[in-house]
């Protein structure tokens, strides 16, 4: 009797102890799970800023190549010796300053021939006009007198060409490259003597994806820099942009103009290019509001008291603020501190950024 009266002491004393423990509070006094609100379950505390619709311009980058604003090979038109070479390695000459000159001696001849051969058919025409009037020389004769005329004449401006092509001056101002020909030496038709570029304005081309072609257009102002030549930004404008968009890359291919009086620039450079788009009314917000998520971006926003979240399009960045293209109409309440402890749907209590 004794052994089931402790036993029941015993059962009770236990009860009484798993009751007293199922009525204790849990640890921190606050609620369970989430992980989300306030203290003691209040709405989270935010902060929002404001928004504002400015011009802005999206900023390009790409890489282009240095050329030359005009470029060419000079070469000879005909087989010949090089008598006199008038140029020196990297100078810089004039328009029409001579080059080369070339053995001219049977040009020269053929050209003394066919003068006296034009003046001797336009001796017989003259006589044969005269005879004419008195019907001596018929019309057909007459003609046949005329033609040798203009024959000669012909050939008279045909030797007096190649004359001239014994002499190889300079099509535009421009700084001279290696020489490839010696004095004496024999050279024939498309045989390269030298090159000659003019760099007083570099003509820089670049490739744009077409997601920019609407922020493209001539005048828009362009920045260059280049290894090799420091920390040195080159300036210029877009003068041109091609017609075509490549169906590969989908790209279009842009040519900017870059003074270069100094000649620092040289023809073939590697160079970066960065490019400040049309500006046009944009929507910009702060970049701290962003909330990236596995490869989207997202913003909060107030609306009755609640947190929503908006899926945005980023369309460009400066310092402190980003162009909203799509997700906002910049009406909104923006959220700005305090994304971590809210989800979409919470209700939050929001104080306006100072």
């Amino acid at each position: 009797m004794l052994t089931v009266t402790r036993f029941r002491l015993t059962l009770l004393a236990v009860t009484l102890a798993l009751t007293a423990c199922s009525k204790s509070p849990a640890p921190g006094g606050g609620q369970s799970g989430g992980g989300f609100g306030g203290p003691s379950g209040s709405p989270p505390a935010v902060i929002t800023g404001a928004m504002e619709t400015r011009p802005f311009g999206v900023v390009i980058e790409a890489v282009g190549t240095a050329l030359a604003k005009e470029s060419v090979e000079i070469t000879s038109k005909s087989t010949n010796t090089i008598t006199a070479i008038r140029f020196i390695e990297g100078q810089r000459v004039a328009a029409g300053a001579v080059l080369v000159e070339f053995d001219r001696a049977q040009t020269a001849a053929a050209l003394a021939e066919a003068e006296a051969n034009l003046i001797e058919s336009r001796n017989q025409f003259n006589r044969g006009r005269d005879l004419s009037v008195t019907q001596a020389l018929s019309k057909a004769q007459l003609d046949q007198l005329e033609t040798a005329v203009k024959t000669g004449e012909a050939r008279v401006s045909a030797a007096k060409a190649r004359l001239a092509d014994t002499v190889i001056r300079a099509p535009f101002a421009g700084r001279t490259g290696f020489r490839r020909v010696s004095l004496g030496g024999l050279v024939n038709p498309g045989s390269v003597i030298t090159t000659l570029d003019d760099t007083s304005i570099i003509k820089l081309e670049f490739s744009v994806s077409q997601t920019y072609l609407n922020d493209l257009k001539p005048g828009l102002a362009v920045e260059a820099v280049a290894e090799g030549l420091g920390e040195r930004v080159f300036s210029g404008k877009i003068s041109a942009i091609d017609s075509r968009i490549d169906p590969v890359t989908r790209s279009v291919t842009v040519r900017a103009e870059l003074p270069n009086a100094n000649g620092d620039i040289k023809p073939g450079l590697f160079m970066k290019v960065s490019v400040r788009g049309a500006e046009k009314p944009t929507l910009m917000i702060p970049e701290e509001a962003l909330v990236p998520e596995q490869g989207r971006t997202y913003v909060f926003v107030v609306e009755g008291g609640e947190a929503k979240r908006r899926e945005v399009d980023v369309g460009g960045r400066e310092p402190g603020s980003v162009a909203i293209t799509s997700g906002l109409t910049g009406n909104e309440t923006l959220v700005v501190e305090g994304m971590q402890r809210i989800r979409d749907g919470v209700r939050v209590t929001a104080t306006a950024r100072p």
